[in-house]
């Protein structure tokens, strides 16, 4: 699933290329992405307005327009927005394409399983898991004296607590595994049993992996693209995601793979305590 960076790539892209550009016309060629809303009412409520921004909060999209509704946009496991200006090569598995008076900016999904919603242009959106979202994991929200007291509140999993968007929002199993690595964390580390100058090395190290993700274009491990239709590099710069089986970059101890909660953690026995 694209995390922060493959997002904010996104969204970066998107940004400095649709703002200003008027909808035209909207192809919905595949429905039931659209949650909350019919086809026939986004067209209605979408065509004609002006795109005043492409904005971001933790893994979702919000696509503004000057109209009283805008485009929220959760991706999901290999959901894309891409911008054509026109005269490119077909983009496969198009789901909605929205026509601009320059160019189109095309909704493309290859397993159909991205989400999209007609929301406010302003206050809350209303739609489940947005309006919670705890501070982006790159904010200068997400400090050590924000997390600390939260870490001594539970009994969690380090990991899993990560992985709650509630908490922090933007990671997933990718730059979770990477910061805790970084930051000499086992997953399995109980929260309560971490201390505050650990939870100030763990906020560094969020903040580190995202902003390597970020200057990297995003991890590109099967499907993900940037809003250029381009795959990221990341993936040649991660430290233990993907690499079970082999010695750690830092110590050469093998790196391990195990399934905690339900989800693939790689991390190195010898340097994360």
């Amino acid at each position: 699933m694209p995390e922060l960076p493959e997002v904010e790539t996104i969204r970066a892209y998107i940004d400095e290329k649709v703002s200003g550009r008027r909808i035209d016309d909207i192809r919905v060629c595949l429905p039931r992405l659209i949650k909350n809303s019919s086809a026939g009412d986004m067209k209605k409520t979408l065509i004609g307005r002006t795109i005043t921004a492409c904005s971001r909060r933790g893994k979702y999209l919000l696509l503004h327009t000057d109209g009283p509704y805008s485009l929220l946009i959760h991706l999901r496991m290999t959901g894309s927005l891409i911008y054509d200006a026109g005269g490119g090569e077909e983009i496969r598995a198009q789901r909605i394409v929205f026509l601009l008076d320059t160019g189109k900016l095309i909704y493309r999904d290859i397993r159909t399983l991205g989400c999209l919603w007609l929301v406010p242009s302003a206050g809350l959106t209303h739609i489940k898991g947005y309006d919670t979202l705890g501070p982006d994991g790159n904010s200068p929200e997400f400090t050590t004296a924000y997390v600390y007291p939260r870490l001594k509140g539970t009994h969690r999993r380090i990991k899993s607590f990560l992985l709650d968007q509630t908490q922090v929002a933007g990671l997933g199993n990718i730059y979770v595994d990477e910061a805790l690595f970084r930051a000499g964390i086992r997953p399995s580390r109980r929260c309560n049993h971490i201390s505050r100058v650990t939870a100030g090395r763990l906020c560094d190290a969020v903040h580190a992996v995202l902003a390597e993700g970020l200057a990297h274009g995003g991890t590109t491990i099967r499907n993900f693209v940037g809003g250029s239709g381009r795959e990221g590099n990341n993936q040649d710069y991660l430290r233990v995601y993907g690499r079970e089986g082999q010695p750690c970059l830092v110590c050469g101890t093998e790196i391990r793979y195990v399934k905690q909660a339900g989800r693939g953690t790689h991390y190195c026995p010898h340097c994360q305590t």
